[in-house]
């Protein structure tokens, strides 16, 4: 909607009184003297009606016929007048700062905001004091408040006459003239102004020295209100439009500087780490693909592609995901996933590009087509690709080697900076007995380093895949499986995820035990202790095979269960503090039987108790009855 459609020439209180001298007026919700996009004209005739009857008023009233034009106008500005002086008689310090921003008023302005009153403080119909002095031209109000710390940044939440009349469950008549009364009467009250910032207000009513002083205080030239234009879109052509556009390049300009900034201060890998465990060698690899896109050392006419390899439960999917949070604000468009698990059979390949004319579900769209096209340079990922269907592996080949693809109904969709993952589970044993191998190899050359040199006691858990190791036994599997070179050939890099060490280990035991700490807290007020010997016994519940979640599931099973028991059993009072603890502790948790001391092969392992700890930090332990275990259950 252009400037001209949300201004109105004329003032709403004197084309009211025409129409109302003309004859009787019709007041319906959304009411405007001229149409959306239309100069207004002479004002046209009405239908003889009075004011529309509310649904509670009584039956009189109903009945009651429009009378005369006299007395239409006057039951209209008895409305108006009413409405009027309920807005004036609002005694609160915000409302008073809205009028006051309104009237020019910078004295009163500066009274009130040295009183304490919120700056960006809201009219109940939703604008803020910054929004109004910027409409009605007050420059020296517009820089008074920020001075004063508003938000110029901040949207509108007033959209239309009707639609916030539905809103707020008022009528119409009275949104009208608040509108009118508090905010401006220049102003077309069929559009839509959700979203609109005092930029965009300053630009409808051509103030350059409002919009010069917004700009210099921080307000985006490119933010765009609900209807998706920006500030420039209302602009006339002129000074105004100049420099608004000068602004927008030097806006993009320093948010390009600051981004580079914050990469350079909190680079990707370091960003990573804060969610992902261990897997340093795939996080390096995968910050340096990156950082080499973000900073245009690239092949533009190909996009990245990953495969990412390892046991299930081990971090690669999560990797992904934290690498499309990195470079996309909207998580939503900017991240992609299909489970490649449902395009297993031939036909499910319509699924991934759509069917073609004359089959169910042409018009649908693909599932990946459809999201390519909302965000091209979305974080695509392809979980389980060792699943899907070779047809399928086929249209991904033209996708990774000229970045488009060509949907169901015949259109190309390029998407050259879209960055592809696949997760792959084939060869995941060959890494992860290779990996232990090689810890188990590293570890004893620690042991005979510090037998030679008691000062050399750092043991290094960090190892490297070698690259004979990747040519020789991976991608022989990796061919035999995808059976073709060329699908392999258009992987940028291969990513080896490797199984936890022992510190990775405790590091996920204490991530699990926190997350059901802060749980017990919130929905509980318990608060949950343990120590590094619980770790050390929840970390040899440790399979290969599932990775993270066999931790995940052997803390549920446990600790949780124990919670959850003595929960059900009234043991836990309201605000305690529990502490889990171990049982039988020998200080040998997690020694093999092969390195185990004669004697203890037979010995139980240890279990763990919870124990509520008393104000003098002395422990008393919880007396849970267990259920019935299955093999203790007796069938009839």
């Amino acid at each position: 909607m252009s400037a001209s459609q949300l201004l109105l020439l004329r003032p709403a209180w004197a084309r009211l009184l025409r129409l109302g001298a003309a004859g009787p007026v019709s007041f319906r919700p959304g009411y405007e003297g001229a149409s959306a996009g239309a100069r207004p004209g002479p004002p046209r005739q009405r239908r003889r009606s009075g004011l529309r009857p509310r649904e509670g008023e009584t039956e009189e009233r109903r009945q009651r016929s429009p009378g005369t034009a006299e007395a239409g106008l006057s039951v209209l500005l008895a409305a108006l007048g009413l409405a009027h002086c309920s807005s004036k008689g609002r005694a609160s310090k915000e409302a008073a700062l809205l009028e006051a921003a309104r009237t020019n008023n910078i004295q009163e302005v500066s009274r009130l905001l040295s009183e304490g009153v919120d700056v960006n403080s809201r009219h109940k119909l939703g604008w803020t004091v910054l929004m109004v002095a910027a409409i009605n031209r007050n420059q020296s109000v517009v820089k008074a408040l920020l001075i004063a710390g508003a938000d110029p940044n901040l949207g509108d939440e007033f959209s239309s006459v009707f639609d916030t009349a539905k809103e707020k469950a008022i009528h119409s008549l009275e949104v009208l003239v608040t509108r009118e009364d508090d905010f401006s009467s220049r102003l077309n009250n069929r559009a839509s102004f959700r979203g609109c910032t005092a930029l965009h207000y300053a630009v409808l009513s051509d103030d350059y020295r409002t919009i010069k002083e917004l700009l210099d205080g921080g307000a985006n030239p490119l933010q765009m209100n609900e209807m998706g234009h920006t500030p420039v879109d209302y602009a006339r052509e002129g000074e105004v439009k100049k420099l608004l556009k000068v602004c927008e390049e030097k806006f993009l300009e320093e948010e390009k500087r600051r981004a580079l900034e914050e990469r350079r201060r909190f680079p990707l890998e370091q960003r990573l780490k804060e969610h992902i465990i261990g897997q340093e060698s795939a996080i390096a690899t995968v910050g340096a693909a990156i950082r080499r896109k973000e900073n245009g050392w690239y092949d533009e006419e190909h996009p990245l592609v990953f495969l990412f390899l390892g046991s299930s439960g081990i971090g690669k999917t999560e990797l992904a995901k934290q690498t499309a949070k990195y470079l996309h604000k909207d998580i939503k468009k900017g991240f992609i996933r299909l489970d490649m698990s449902e395009f297993q059979e031939k036909h499910e390949v319509a699924k991934f590009i759509g069917s073609p004319p004359g089959y169910v579900g042409h018009e649908e769209g693909g599932q990946l087509t459809k999201k390519l096209k909302q965000c091209p340079n979305a974080v695509v990922l392809f979980d389980e690709v060792d699943k899907a269907h070779p047809d399928v592996l086929t249209i991904m080949l033209q996708l990774f080697d000229e970045g488009r693809l060509t949907d169901g109904k015949g259109k190309t969709i390029e998407c050259k900076d879209a960055i592809f993952i696949m997760t792959c589970n084939a060869a995941s044993d060959e890494i992860a007995q290779h990996a232990i191998q090689l810890r188990q190899e590293a570890q004893e050359m620690s042991r005979k380093r510090l037998a030679e040199n008691l000062d050399d006691v750092q043991i290094n858990e960090k190892i490297t895949i070698s690259r004979h190791f990747k040519e020789n036994v991976i991608r022989p599997i990796l061919k035999a499986h995808f059976r073709r070179d060329e699908f392999l050939g258009r992987i940028n890099e291969i990513v080896y995820f490797l199984p936890f060490c022992h510190s990775e280990l405790i590091q996920l035991v204490n991530k699990e035990l926190n997350f059901w700490a802060k749980k017990a807290k919130q929905r509980h007020n318990i608060t949950l202790m343990w120590d590094r010997e619980v770790m050390d016994v929840l970390a040899d519940g440790y399979n290969l095979h599932y990775g993270a979640r066999s931790i995940k599931h052997e803390v549920e099973r446990r600790v949780v269960n124990q919670l959850a028991a003595a929960y059900e059993q009234n043991l836990l009072p309201w605000g305690c503090t529990l502490r889990i603890a171990v049982d039988d502790s020998d200080k040998n948790l997690l020694k093999t039987k092969d390195n185990l001391p004669l004697g203890l092969e037979s010995k139980k392992a240890p279990t763990l108790r919870l124990e509520i700890v008393d104000k003098d930090s002395k422990g008393r332990k919880l007396n849970i009855q267990t259920p019935l275990q299955p093999e203790n259950l007796s069938f009839f």
